[in-house]
């Protein structure tokens, strides 16, 4: 088993729920998969630039001989290799302003290719991945229930991109209303804790 762990919470280790979450469902795959490999990349640690044209450009092959092409291209094409080497993804974010972290959003720009990850086809795009993905998300409130459902734009934006380029098997855990005082934090993250062992037992 490949795992691919990406982390995107701009908190340090020893606070961030998401960071401490993923981390504990990635030691608990690989015990349960011996052997198994772990890439992992932190997006806070080594940000990745904001897209602009280039990246459309530099996958072009008469443009490998610009050199600032060539360094985009050749970010992206690790990136993506990451990506379509991983049996298994396991992403934490935590919700900023409804969403995803911008540097998340930047990993999603490097990789979701036309072409490598996904194709257009006469009956519209086709992704060309597979595998799992395990989403690990924290919010300071709770939005997978109403009132404030409509205000997820964390799951359902990830959720859609995996699905988008081909993997249609994505689990979510959450520790929801974190927020909201220390005895929700601690039950929040004590429920997302028995889910993660639920989900690899």
């Amino acid at each position: 088993m490949n795992i691919l762990h990406i982390d995107s919470s701009a908190s340090e280790s020893a606070v961030s729920h998401t960071r401490r979450l993923s981390s504990e469902l990635v030691e608990r795959l690989k015990t349960a998969n011996p052997g198994a490999t772990i890439v992992y990349r932190d997006l806070v640690a080594n940000q990745l630039p904001h897209v602009d044209m280039t990246i459309r450009h530099a996958w072009t092959a008469e443009n490998t001989g610009d050199t600032k092409l060539a360094e985009t291209m050749s970010r992206s094409k690790a990136l993506v290799d990451e990506l379509k080497a991983a049996d298994v993804v396991v992403v934490g974010s935590p919700m900023y302003n409804f969403t995803v972290p911008s540097t998340l959003k930047a990993w999603v720009d490097h990789v979701a290719i036309a072409g490598q990850t996904f194709s257009y086809t006469a009956e519209g795009p086709r992704g060309l991945l597979s595998g799992k993905v395990y989403l690990v998300l924290s919010s300071g409130g709770i939005y997978s229930e109403r009132p404030f459902a409509a205000y997820d734009h964390l799951s359902t934006y990830l959720e859609a991109i995996f699905n988008f380029l081909g993997i249609l098997d994505v689990e979510v855990i959450r520790a929801e209303g974190i927020a909201y005082g220390p005895e929700q934090d601690q039950a929040a993250m004590a429920s997302a804790a028995q889910r993660i062992a639920a989900i690899v037992a």
